[in-house]
């Protein structure tokens, strides 16, 4: 069982910055895809950014060029850098993680899941 911890959500102005970071228990899967997923109040849950074994990082259109995911492999830690913030970006960020490639940004197919930390944006 892999456990994910979430933590570096808060409160920021539109324009602001944070970093989420997810520290998981140790595991060894070949193949992997790790991601970052928010859900906002009333709307699904959705793919924001991912990182897999080969080290292929895709991103939600909505984020690209202002979010960066990173992954620490010493220290099994995976990092969202979240750049220019806007309102529309709110919500509850989960961290997850499944042992397969592929179809990384589709909360669907994951398995272990973070507890959530949430961010919110003020205009």
């Amino acid at each position: 069982q892999v456990q994910l911890v979430e933590s570096g959500g808060g409160s920021v102005q539109a324009g602001g910055s944070l970093r989420l970071s997810c520290a998981a228990s140790r595991y060894t899967y070949g193949r992997y895809c790790m991601g970052w997923f928010r859900q906002a109040p009333g709307k699904a849950r959705e793919g924001v950014a991912a990182i897999d074994s080969d080290g292929v990082t895709p991103y939600t259109d909505s984020v690209k060029g202002r979010f960066t995911i990173s992954k620490d492999n010493a220290k099994n830690t995976l990092f969202l850098q979240m750049n220019s913030l806007k309102p529309e970006d709110t919500a509850m960020y989960y961290c997850a993680l499944k042992p397969r490639g592929g179809l990384c940004l589709d909360p669907r197919k994951y398995d272990y899941w973070g507890q959530g930390t949430q961010v919110t944006v003020s205009s």
